[in-house]
């Protein structure tokens, strides 16, 4: 960060932009009170994340200098009741911006006029000055937990599912994959027997899946930090246990590493596993991926001398490590200076540094935390590797790429030069998926 304290080339939002949460659950609807430029900066930021009703067309109170003066809470009230009137919602969230906030409005009373008359609504805190979004996501899921979920769990009793498991893993369009990576997860975890609630996305059971979190035997979290307050909430609250892998398995290695230590989890939670069925998913998807790296051999000799032989990644500490270590280990790329941009907090570095530094014996891989990426991009400009260079980064990264003579895959928020749909980078389609990319951007610059 430079010394005035401003951060170049930022790569998140700030808290309200958990909006996107919101958005990513089916026919849930957030009401931001705020001014009116919040939403469309979030949907600036991200880009084709409208979804039921998101970005600019969030229903949004507008704040202005009457309601500094007077108070926004009757405003807030008629935006609710009148978004009720258009909208077929099966949830709604309320989301204040700074200026709310500030002022100091009772959110809280003006919500709970409508749960008492039984809507299903839930408010949340995210001005902007107090974090960012990677921790208001996890604002956001705890707050639809108490004000929400929780009303249902005379229904979904804690822990009464022994099969059922939720998933707590890549953050909705703050990843680029996150749909993708989502049904990933789903596939994987149905195939192994469980139950699965994913709750974001299409893969989703949309609210009715949410009502049903108290009743998961146990719940899974992909993250080196975020979202640990979410199941960490979860096991106070229902008493539910949580696995934690500390980035998206990418390829074989990981993704068997994975599944192998979920079914141990699993099964010591008393989860109904079959270990023969396990361990013959496993095979079977580790033999489809090998045969397709068996494929690649012909076109690896060939372009033996033309493919990047080094790496630098700028992106959340999760995709730092995963990459790193699949990039390694599966493709052959080394990882040279690596860039975590997503101010991660001061307590789980040590831990980040740890599992990026296991994924070599051999060598010693440089590790920066720093939320300001341009100057992560101005140390790049200063290294000199030999070989063909990659970075995988976001948007902002492709004018550097250029200025180095590497190969440019974008692969993070904002990501304004590719189109993400459905694809995922975790699992073991997703480490054939990085593959993919990575060579067609290579034989791209043959043309």
């Amino acid at each position: 960060m430079s010394a005035s304290g401003l951060i170049e080339h930022e790569r998140y939002t700030c808290a309200i932009g958990a909006l996107q949460s919101v958005v990513a659950i089916p026919r849930a609807v957030p009401i931001l009170h705020s001014g009116p430029g919040c939403g469309t900066m979030v949907q600036g930021f991200y880009e084709r994340s409208t979804g039921y009703a998101g970005g600019s067309t969030s229903p949004c109170t507008n704040f202005s200098e009457t309601e500094v003066v007077f108070g926004g809470a009757e405003r807030l009230r008629s935006i609710i009741a009148n978004t009720y009137r258009v909208l077929d919602t099966d949830l709604q969230v309320v989301l204040t911006g700074c200026t709310a906030d500030i002022v100091g409005d009772d959110v809280a009373s003006v919500a709970g006029e409508f749960t008492e008359q039984g809507r299903p609504l839930v408010h949340v805190e995210t001005a902007g000055f107090k974090h960012n979004n990677f921790v208001a996501h996890s604002d956001v899921v705890c707050a639809v937990v108490d004000q929400y979920v929780d009303g249902f769990v005379g229904d979904f009793l804690p822990r009464s599912d022994k099969a059922l498991v939720n998933v707590f893993a890549s953050l909705p369009y703050q990843d680029p994959f996150w749909k993708g990576n989502l049904r990933e997860y789903k596939r994987l975890l149905e195939a192994m027997g469980l139950k699965v609630n994913i709750l974001f996305g299409p893969e989703s059971g949309g609210v009715a899946e949410w009502r049903s979190i108290p009743a998961a035997n146990f719940n899974v979290l992909v993250s080196p930090w975020y979202g640990l307050p979410i199941v960490e909430h979860l096991e106070r609250k229902y008493g539910q246990p949580f696995y934690r892998f500390g980035y998206p398995p990418i390829g074989a290695n990981e993704t068997t590493r994975f599944l192998e230590g979920l079914a141990a989890f699993a099964a010591a939670q008393g989860a109904p596993l079959d270990e023969r069925r396990v361990h013959a998913l496993i095979a079977h998807e580790e033999h489809g991926f090998y045969e397709e790296i068996d494929n690649l051999a012909t076109f690896l000799l060939e372009f033996r001398y033309g493919l990047p032989n080094h790496v630098h990644i700028l992106h959340d500490a999760g995709y730092v490590v995963g990459l790193s270590r699949f990039l390694l280990h599966e493709v052959g790329i080394v990882p040279k200076e690596q860039f975590v941009v997503d101010n991660t907090p001061e307590e789980f570095k040590a831990a980040i540094r740890s599992d990026l530094a296991a994924t070599s014996a051999r060598r010693e891989i440089p590790l920066v935390f720093d939320p300001d990426a341009g100057t992560s991009q101005r140390v790049i400009r200063g290294l000199a590797h030999e070989g063909r260079g990659l970075i995988i980064g976001s948007g902002w990264d492709k004018e550097l790429a250029k200025e180095k003579g590497y190969d440019f895959l974008p692969a993070a928020a904002p990501c304004p030069y590719r189109l993400v749909l459905t694809t995922n980078y975790v699992g073991f389609s997703g480490g054939l998926r990085v593959i993919e990319d990575l060579y067609d951007v290579v034989l791209g610059s043959y043309a």
